[in-house]
């Protein structure tokens, strides 16, 4: 992954310029085709093979920044889908963050667009979740991954690494009416950049299925990812993540 400046200053609601873009779609037009993932990738449906046989093929491009976000894409050999990186920085320690990223079971509750999610099988410093996503455009879709995690000390505070990978194999069997997503790869990984705030990188490269043409995909993807930060900007203000509890576990 190639390094990137830190030229966020703090974590906030998204960027709406009200600029018409090439597509000629105005980014309120463009909510309405917003499908968020697990952790929660942004959408990116056309059709593609069933297995990810891409590779990346060139270096990270910024796309947008603003004090809140800086959005980079890159192409993979293939694809008409991009894969794309955010960098922000968020207002709480990493391992706040660490926590509401691991609150699997609430984010119906704080994700948008996430209507059920949960914890399947926990295997060391793995586990494999079930997600099932509503949107209102194009119609429910879900997926298993498989997410690693890692951690490591800093003089801040702790690193948290999170990579995932789909494993529908481990996961429920398809249900009628819900399409099943078939990639989606991605991180989350989390620096303190002062033991009250999180440099936080999350990239995706997923398809969804279905056929929205790929370039309102892309666009989706970054509206996307814009939510999914506003999501967890919000969430962590929540005093219950400062806790030592092990979130990945149901609340009892």
């Amino acid at each position: 992954m190639q390094p990137q400046s830190r030229i966020i200053k703090s974590c906030g609601t998204g960027v709406n310029t009200g600029k018409v873009d090439r597509s000629g779609y105005r980014p309120g037009m463009r909510t309405a085709v917003v499908v968020l993932f697990l952790f929660v990738s942004p959408v990116a449906a056309v059709e593609q093979p069933a297995e990810d046989k891409t590779r990346v093929t060139e270096e990270w491009h910024l796309v947008s920044h603003s004090p809140e976000l800086s959005l980079y894409r890159r192409a993979r050999s293939g694809s008409a889908l991009k894969e794309f990186k955010a960098i922000g920085t968020i207002n709480a320690p990493t391992r706040v963050v660490h926590n509401v990223l691991n609150d699997v079971q609430g984010y119906p509750k704080f994700m948008p667009f996430v209507a059920e999610c949960r914890v399947l099988k926990r295997e060391g410093n793995s586990f494999y979740s079930y997600q099932r996503i509503s949107p209102k455009i194009i119609g429910d879709r879900d997926y298993t991954l498989h997410i690693d995690e890692r951690t490591w000390p800093e003089e801040n505070g702790a690193v948290y690494s999170k990579k995932w990978k789909t494993a529908n194999e481990f996961g429920p069997a398809a249900r009628k009416g819900i399409l099943r997503v078939k990639i989606c790869d991605g991180s989350w990984l989390l620096e303190p950049e002062t033991a009250e705030t999180t440099r936080a990188t999350y990239s995706v490269y997923t398809d969804t299925g279905g056929s929205l043409p790929s370039f309102l995909a892309n666009i989706a993807s970054e509206i996307g990812i814009q939510k999914v930060f506003t999501a967890v900007c919000r969430q962590v203000k929540d005093p219950k993540y400062r806790s030592n509890r092990d979130f990945l576990e149901p609340e009892t």
